[in-house]
């Protein structure tokens, strides 16, 4: 169906990072959206297009390029994809016509996974899928395991691929939601074989239809890695040979799903990425698709204060980018109503004005050694170019908050080849650069001095000449 006004998203051949059809550098900046939830609700039964499409129009202005979806979100019973089983319901199939289309007209794209395994598992009594409904599964615990159900995932996709595949509005496939022990009776040790047969299924098809396919990953739910490691999970998750990039949803118990400042956070979130990045052995992307607090908002009850989630959230997604991730993460909302705050729209689009300053398709990210007195850091780069952010160290308010109160001016020491570089000094709140100068890395040190720091500060090195 689509015209494919929009060119394909791959992975750069140089780094690890995305490009477009052109060959520029294109990197997902977004969150996770759900189309039962406020800003899509006027999707189904077209109750509110203009709405929708206007949203979306807003949502390129402020430098989102996607968001991740899934085909079927199962918390209401009224948008399942199939009803029964093995036949689409054509509300949503329409409804997503309609998604695709409008993605192709304002240019956004769709990190797509075709199943939403949490509600999925919580309601299994009412989904199609289910046995008792005429489908091919007794219990979810069998997901990953029962022959039908694999053959009922790979249906799915197929028709996914085959209305939507051809579109360049498709960023990438997310194979399965949060694979996890749960669904293949407490075992791990079948992920990777049930990986291989949903990628060499897609990939094959969308070769044949397209001539080309779209990059694919699998996410995991982060805390089933750090707390099982018992099980076989890595390898499938960060150097699977059929996947292009790795994912993980980076709920850190306690910094990031209840959190207290948001100093914190950013550093559980940069360290998680370093150890990600630490478990990748061919240089593929990274990206943490799912963070938030999960747990304040899920179990608890209670929504965090607008300001301080704000800064939580920008704080996280550079230390994300910082880190070596791709772009700031995509947070799940955990907020009612289930949107972003202004705020992080606003963080998202200062993010956004600060990416061209690096070549991402030519920069071979690894972690790079930062010290700055009175600062937490992280940087990542190559012997050409960096990205460093850095946060002040015991400066909060009683409110958990980062004092943004100015402060001395901070030495920074980023391990860099000697040479000459350029460092452009961007304040992440308003998204604008401070200063831009040139510096002599000697020894090994590239040392320069950032203007008073007020609360948290990026910085953009490249190699002159």
């Amino acid at each position: 169906m689509s015209k494919n006004s929009l060119s394909w998203i791959a992975v750069a051949p140089d780094a690890p990072y995305f490009i477009d059809g052109d060959g520029a550098d294109w990197t997902p900046i977004g969150q996770n959206d759900a189309i039962s939830w406020p800003e899509l609700a006027g999707l189904f039964r077209r109750r509110d297009l203009p709405a929708v499409e206007a949203h979306l129009r807003w949502l390129v202005e402020h430098g989102v390029t996607c968001l991740r979806l899934m085909i079927e979100y199962a918390q209401v019973r009224h948008r399942y994809f199939e009803r029964p089983a093995g036949t689409a319901v054509p509300a949503m199939v329409r409804l997503w016509d309609d998604l695709f289309a409008m993605c192709e007209r304002v240019g956004m794209r769709i990190l797509l996974t075709p199943v939403d395994t949490f509600w999925m598992w919580l309601h299994w009594r009412h989904h199609p899928w289910n046995a008792a409904h005429g489908g091919p599964l007794d219990h979810p615990s069998r997901l990953l395991l029962c022959p039908e159900t694999r053959g009922a995932i790979k249906a799915r996709l197929s028709f996914i691929i085959e209305r939507w595949g051809g579109s360049g509005a498709l960023f990438a496939w997310d194979l399965w939601n949060e694979i996890h022990p749960a669904q293949a009776q407490g075992r791990a040790d079948g992920f990777g074989d049930f990986i291989a047969d949903l990628s060499q299924h897609v990939r094959r098809l969308e070769q044949r239809l397209y001539g080309r396919s779209h990059p694919q990953t699998v996410s995991l739910f982060g805390p089933e890695w750090w707390t099982r490691p018992d099980l076989p999970i890595a390898e499938p998750i960060f150097r699977h040979p059929d996947l292009d990039f790795a994912s993980i949803h980076i709920y850190r118990h306690g910094a990031i799903d209840d959190p207290r400042d948001t100093v914190a956070p950013a550093l559980a979130m940069g360290e998680v990425v370093q150890r990600c990045l630490a478990e990748i052995a061919d240089g593929r992307p990274f990206l943490d698709t799912e963070h938030g607090p999960i747990h304040r908002f899920k179990d608890k009850h209670q929504t965090l204060p607008e300001a301080f989630d704000d800064e939580y959230f920008r704080h996280m997604s550079w230390a994300h980018l910082a880190a070596g991730g791709v772009g700031g993460g995509m947070r799940w909302p955990n907020r009612h109503p289930h949107v972003l705050t202004p705020g992080m729209r606003r963080a998202q689009r200062a993010m956004a004005a600060f990416l061209p300053l690096i070549d991402w398709r030519h920069m071979r990210r690894a972690s790079v050694a930062i010290t700055v007195r009175g600062h937490h850091g992280f940087a990542c780069g190559d012997d050409a170019q960096a990205v460093a952010w850095i946060v002040r160290r015991r400066a909060l308010l009683p409110d958990g908050r980062v004092d943004r109160a100015p402060g001395k001016p901070a030495r920074v020491d980023l391990a860099m080849p000697d040479g000459r570089y350029r460092v452009t000094d961007w304040d992440t709140e308003p998204g604008r650069v401070i200063a831009s100068a040139e510096h002599v890395a000697s020894g090994g040190l590239l040392r320069f001095t950032a203007e008073a720091v007020c609360g948290d500060r990026a910085f953009a090195v490249r190699r002159i000449g």
